[in-house]
Parts: structure tokens; sequence; C-alpha cells
């Protein structure tokens, strides 16, 4: 099943949107609205990253934990970790205790606060590779890309800046979550919700 499902409630989703409360929550409330919130693209970059080889919903529901312990992905806070810090998060619970993910979060806060540093945003950052013609709506969950040339781009631009963990898959998994892209399904109830926020967006420079 790989085209758009009608829920319950009559409105029509993603297949993925529907399989779990979590899933559909955030398929609702979050997935392909645009931001130009530096934190939330911050927190959305790292938490890509520890999905790497596991399951999205296993970071949803671990996601307040996360925000616990890295204060709130704020990049300040958590460009200061040290040796402490991480001994302390490899044995939280509450996370995903990979510590190369956990190294990979403080280095990607460092690198966010030095972008900052020089006068450029992280959300401006990811704008900055905005396809110049969106994508038409697809009609199946099968024929949406696991990566495209401005993921692929942004994910060289951002090693070179110092962030880990931000392959292309991962860097184009957080572009559809953060509405730089609208990747939902044709038929899907939430692509024109997605398409009326991005219309009235005011693009981060």
């Amino acid at each position: 099943m790989s085209k758009v499902v009608t829920g319950e409630d009559g409105a029509t989703r993603c297949p993925w949107g529907t399989s779990t409360a979590e899933y559909k929550a955030y398929h609702d409330q979050e997935w392909g609205r645009p931001t130009a919130d530096d934190l939330r693209v911050y927190e959305k970059l790292c938490l890509e990253g520890f999905q790497a080889g596991l399951s999205w919903l296993t970071i949803l529901r671990k996601r307040e934990g996360f925000r616990r312990a890295f204060a709130a992905f704020d990049p300040d806070v958590v460009a200061r970790f040290g040796p402490a810090e991480i001994e302390r998060l490899v044995q939280d619970p509450g996370i995903v205790r990979h510590r190369g993910k956990i190294m990979a979060t403080i280095a990607n806060a460092r690198a966010t606060v030095r972008l900052r540093e020089q006068g450029v945003g992280l959300a401006a950052l990811f704008w900055r590779y905005e396809a110049d013609e969106a994508p038409g709506p697809r009609t199946e969950s099968s024929a949406v890309p696991a990566s495209t040339p401005e993921a692929k781009a942004l994910s060289g631009e951002l090693r070179r800046k110092g962030y880990r963990y931000v392959g292309p898959t991962t860097v184009y998994s957080a572009m559809q979550a953060l509405g730089v892209v609208n990747d939902h399904l044709e038929g899907c109830a939430f692509r024109s919700v997605c398409e009326g926020e991005r219309a009235v967006f005011r693009v981060p420079r």
C-alpha cells in the first residue's frame, strides 16, 4: 500500500502517516511545514542523524528524552559539552546511546555557532538549496526519491563546514521534514496545507 489512505476521520494521508498515533501527529502537524527557526533545523538535522539505521518511530518516541539530554537543542549550550557530558549521555536510556552520534550532535552545535558567527543561519543555509523548480506531486510513496541533487550539494557543504552524520539521504529527510520540499503525496490532505504555508513563507536569508 503506497498511495494515500483515508483515515477514520475522513482525512487522506500519506500511508506512513496512518500507522501509529505518533506518526499521525508528526505527519499532520509537522512534516513538510516550512520553518526558519535555526534551533528547529539543528534539532531535526541531529535527530535525522540519530535515526540512521533505526526507525523514525524510535526517534519520535525518544524525542523528549533527546530534548532533555541536549538542552532543548540549544546549540550555544550543546557546543560547550565536554567529556563529562558525553559520558553522561552514553549512559542515558532516554536517548539512542551511540557515542559517535552523540559526538556528532556536539560537533554540529559547534558548526552551527561558527556558521552564525559568519553571519549565516542554519535555516538560511538549508533554504539556499531549495530546488529552482518544485517537483510535482507523486501518487505513490515508491516514487519519492531517497535524495536529490540539491540534497547532495547541501550535504557536501555541511560536511565542509564541520557537520557530521549529514549524508545526502539524511539531509534530504531533513529537507522534507522542514518544508524545503513538499513530498506529501498527491491526494494527501496535508499537501495543500503545506503548500499554503509555503506560499506565504518568508525564506530566511
